[in-house]
């Protein structure tokens, strides 16, 4: 993977992160709670050192349900201590002992019924608390990133987690869409496309860190609120767009490609056109996987 630029200038010195899973825990939003009926039973799991995926076959084991039957929003990493919902359909059956289900690595906390499947994305946010073990550090200069991130934000890429060890997924997807080997076992498939449209959305991204747009917008920028997924287009930034930007209303996106017509403009499409361009065989492999076009924030 390429490295991506800063927006507030290089490191103020460096740091450990994750030294223990302890010191990265993420907790889960979704937005809503659980119906208290239905045939699915809606578990919130805390886990540490132990990857969703796992988690969810655990699950379906113990509850001897096939692997079909277990739902979650959003993959949590395995390096930290998470908390998330799960959901298990059990129709017409009675909810098992949950707390056998506990061991060191993995807990139920609570166990409600609900209605539906939990689906992949139906989540809200998550919440990070991150410890960082400080090594050789110009305090001056730390403290005015600090500053500089408070008040402008900081470029929503994604993280490298999103794509696999030694960044091999993308160049594994490529391999996929070029045909060169066999088709990628099921459960790889959507964390390869998935690399993919992370990968584009990070080149948007890095170049217009690198041109200091990633938080100003562009005319013909495609904005979007700090919650939920509605957007809207501006062909040029009026002096309302640019209040509302410096009050942090609205924030510019950029596009998680895929099928569709990307709804930006001017000097905002010609970007995303200019860097899909640049790896069209990735563009062409969402495309050819029925992968639709959406949104994220850049800032």
């Amino acid at each position: 993977m390429t490295s991506l630029p800063y927006a507030h200038g290089g490191p103020a010195g460096h740091g450990v992160i994750r030294a223990v899973p302890e010191e990265f825990q993420v907790e889960e939003v979704l937005g809503f709670e659980p119906e208290g009926q239905g045939e699915h039973v809606m578990l919130w799991v805390e886990k540490r050192g132990e990857n969703t995926e796992w988690v969810a076959k655990q699950l379906a084991r113990f509850a001897n349900v096939p692997p079909r039957s277990v739902g979650y929003a959003g993959l949590k990493d395995r390096h930290a201590v998470t908390r998330q919902w799960f959901t298990v359909q059990l129709p017409g059956k009675a909810d098992p002992d949950w707390q056998a289900f506990n061991s060191d690595s993995v807990r139920v906390l609570r166990a409600e019924r609900h209605r539906r499947k939990l689906p992949k994305g139906a989540l809200t946010g998550n919440r990070f608390r991150l410890g960082v073990r400080l090594g050789e550090v110009d305090e001056d200069v730390l403290l005015e990133r600090l500053k500089q991130v408070a008040s402008q934000g900081v470029p929503n890429y994604f993280g490298e987690q999103r794509f696999g060890r030694d960044g091999d997924n993308v160049e594994a997807a490529r391999r996929w869409f070029a045909g060169d080997g066999p088709r990628p076992e099921r459960h790889l498939t959507g964390l390869y496309l998935s690399a993919v449209r992370s990968f584009l959305f990070n080149e948007i991204l890095a170049r217009r860190v690198a041109d200091g747009t990633w938080n100003q917008g562009l005319p013909g920028d495609v904005f979007m609120f700090g919650r939920g997924h509605s957007f809207f287009a501006a062909p040029e930034l009026t002096p309302d767009i640019v209040e509302r930007l410096a009050s942090g209303e609205i924030h510019p996106s950029g596009p998680l490609w895929g099928k569709g017509e990307s709804p930006a403009a001017g000097a905002a499409l010609a970007l995303e056109q200019t860097i899909a361009a640049q790896h069209a065989d990735l563009c062409d492999g969402l495309l050819t996987h029925d992968v639709e076009m959406g949104r994220r924030l850049i800032a």
